[in-house]
């Protein structure tokens, strides 16, 4: 049994293919259900001016689950029987139905849109997720498509204006490689985007998205081949972010995990990594954008054809991936502050 998200007003339990969904709650309350105590997130000040929805890692045309390149004797490993859906296409069908019945003022996908960066696999995706969001709908690029010289979704680095909050798009990737960095023109970019006149006069925060996590350049190691933003980059990507205070986050995918750290160069600005669409925990994230701030909700994919798929893949990774995955409440609930 999970407590899987609190809201301000909403708390969310799945007990294997069974959710219980507890409405009507009081923001920053205690309450216990199903034996679960926990406290609902604040509701920042103002009026709630839109809601907005991301995914990432959604990996159309993908066929075995849990297969590591660099570590073949890890397993188990999980498909779908021939004739079957493919699971990305199960588990993507179902996450766009649950995104909008929120009536998201924008749908961001924080790239591996596709498995092998093909083109044939790059339209599945916009065939499922265009005729539903239309102009709503933005995306950018991950390792799946530059790994494979694949330049969809690299148009970033790009703004996406909604009531309240600036999203920032930048591309992570590297041409040819799996690993992220962030090149010089992308960080003035975002320096320019963040000292705009009429944006800071108007007080109104941004949130940065990309596909690659950030290294933490509190760490005492500095890997060469660092699986997200090199240290490098990492290190330039923190400086921007510590000298502009209306930036106010950044939420990347990749690791296909849930978690939030945060650096003291930056203060309380979130870095955030949402866990993946195709598999355990199968999650999205809403974004409520208030006068005063914004919350993260996050949530599993709850129709049971999708539980029952993410179910199976909690064993992946010698029963090690549910833990790294799921992350802790905090890692995919919280509060984010206006500044």
């Amino acid at each position: 049994m999970d407590l899987t998200t609190v809201a301000e007003d909403e708390a969310v339990v799945h007990d294997d293919l069974d959710v219980r969904t507890y409405s009507d709650l009081e923001p920053d309350h205690l309450y216990e259900f199903d034996g679960f105590v926990f406290r609902t997130l604040a509701r920042p000040p103002g009026e709630l001016l839109c809601r907005f929805a991301t995914v990432n890692d959604v990996h159309f045309g993908e066929v075995e689950c849990g297969l590591v390149d660099w570590a073949p004797e890890v397993g188990p490993t999980f498909s779908v029987p021939e004739g079957a859906e493919p699971y990305p296409e199960l588990m993507n069908r179902h996450v766009i139905t649950e995104m909008e019945a929120i009536e998201p003022a924008a749908v961001v996908v924080k790239g591996d849109l596709t498995s092998n960066g093909t083109d044939d696999e790059y339209q599945r995706f916009c065939d499922f997720y265009s005729p539903v969001f239309g102009e709503r709908l933005h995306h950018i690029r991950g390792n799946h498509e530059s790994y494979h010289h694949q330049h969809v979704g690299d148009a970033a680095p790009f703004t996406v204006e909604l009531p309240g909050v600036t999203l920032a798009m930048i591309d992570t990737s590297i041409d040819g490689k799996p690993t992220g960095g962030v090149d010089g023109d992308t960080l003035a970019w975002l320096r320019d985007t963040a000292t705009d006149a009429a944006r800071a006069e108007a007080g109104v925060p941004i949130l940065v998205f990309g596909h690659h996590h950030c290294w933490n350049p509190e760490s005492h190691q500095r890997p060469d081949d660092y699986f997200g933003i090199d240290p490098d980059d990492s290190e330039r990507l923190v400086e921007v972010v510590a000298a502009h205070p209306n930036i106010r986050g950044y939420f990347a995918g990749h690791t296909h995990r849930n978690r939030v750290r945060r650096f003291s160069a930056t203060r309380d600005v979130p870095w955030v990594e949402v866990a993946s669409v195709k598999e355990f925990p199968g999650m999205w994230a809403e974004y409520r954008v208030y006068e005063g701030g914004v919350t993260q909700v996050g949530r599993r994919i709850a129709h049971p054809e999708a539980l029952e798929w993410s179910a199976k893949t909690r064993a992946m990774y010698s029963g090690l991936f549910s833990d790294y995955a799921f992350g802790s409440l905090a890692d995919r609930c919280f509060v984010v502050t206006s500044s």
